[in-house]
């Protein structure tokens, strides 16, 4: 079984959650023992597409018409598009008609979450969707002093000295405003957000929230390797206001590095993040203020911790790789049978 992993536009997608996935599903296809190519113009049993647009809709076309099976990657919804780039109302019609051929023309859809399935499921395009983690690569995430070192070194953070983190483009949907709004109560604590989008994509209202944001809000761009994987270290939580996502990489790098975890109570965390559990649960800025209050005065409890790690050693790409090769196989088999 030889399988096509295609991104267009690749290089474009890399510092998102979707150009992460890219890496993730080849190294787990890898501890499978499947076989995967990134050329469309070579030979392949299965046709695993991860993006929407023109080369991705002409590539699913194509592959129909040779008889090959097609998976589209539910990487994305119609609501995770709302509230992100400036401009967005103006683009949406595109976008959603875009979401609509590839998730029509799928012969299964693999969507992150349950709660990205269901949703994709009441679309009405597709039924076979099932849900598969994009994973992670715990040996990523392991405790690193370098790393670590590395992060204060970049930002001037003395040792010992507590922080709070967010991580993802500065989209109003990210919750950015309020991570703004939260930080403003705590002056003495620096609140670092990690993430770039250039100026002519973002919109007014993160424009001026960030032109208005307290000292103490670093806005610290995009980063990656040991500087990001040591902030997650060291952090007294991932602070993580989104108000919609289809999974949440950043989560699972936090609860992959025990990185104590405060997140909006929305539908994508239903039975995998639990309130004082593995993570805490927030409704407005109220509780998000007072979990971090929590979190700073008395640190987070082990048996969260632990818990949060086995939630993210749970997706660990190893065993992604599995359920990747069995849906697959799922699929070879219906198409046979039909």
């Amino acid at each position: 079984m030889k399988t096509l992993i295609y991104f267009q536009n690749e290089d474009a997608l890399k510092n998102s959650g979707i150009g992460r996935a890219m890496s993730h599903q080849l190294k787990a296809l890898n501890y499978a023992g499947v076989e995967a190519v990134v050329d469309p113009k070579g030979e392949y049993d299965i046709a695993h597409i991860n993006t929407y647009f023109g080369k991705s809709q002409r590539l699913l076309k194509k592959a129909k018409k040779k008889g090959i099976p097609v998976i589209v990657h539910g990487h994305s919804t119609f609501e995770d598009f709302r509230n992100s780039f400036k401009i967005w109302q103006l683009i949406e019609p595109y976008y959603d008609g875009c979401l609509k051929k590839m998730y029509k023309g799928a012969d299964m859809i693999i969507a992150p979450t349950p709660y990205a399935r269901d949703l994709i499921k009441s679309y009405g395009f597709c039924q076979n969707v099932i849900a598969v983690s994009n994973g992670i690569n715990m040996e990523d995430y392991k405790q690193d002093e370098a790393a670590q070192a590395k992060f204060r070194e970049t930002f001037g953070v003395k040792e010992g000295e507590k922080f709070v983190m967010g991580v993802g483009f500065p989209f109003e949907r990210k919750g950015l405003i309020d991570f703004i709004e939260v930080a403003r109560r705590f002056p003495d604590i620096k609140f670092f957000w990690f993430g770039y989008l250039q100026r002519i994509l973002t919109n007014e209202k993160i424009i001026r929230a960030i032109k208005k944001k307290p000292d103490n809000v670093i806005m610290a761009g995009y980063q990656k390797g040991d500087v990001i994987h040591g902030a997650y270290q060291l952090a007294t939580c991932l602070f993580f206001p989104s108000f919609e996502e289809t999974e949440g990489i950043v989560v699972l790098e936090a609860l992959a590095s025990r990185c104590p975890l405060v997140v909006r109570d929305i539908g994508v965390y239903e039975g995998w993040v639990k309130d004082g559990y593995d993570g805490h649960l927030c409704k407005n800025n109220d509780e998000f203020a007072a979990a971090i209050q929590e979190l700073l005065d008395h640190g987070e409890k082990k048996e969260i911790l632990d818990n949060g790690y086995q939630v993210a050693s749970d997706r660990d790409l190893s065993k992604i790789g599995d359920q990747l090769k069995a849906a697959y196989e799922k699929l070879l088999l219906e198409k046979k049978g039909n």
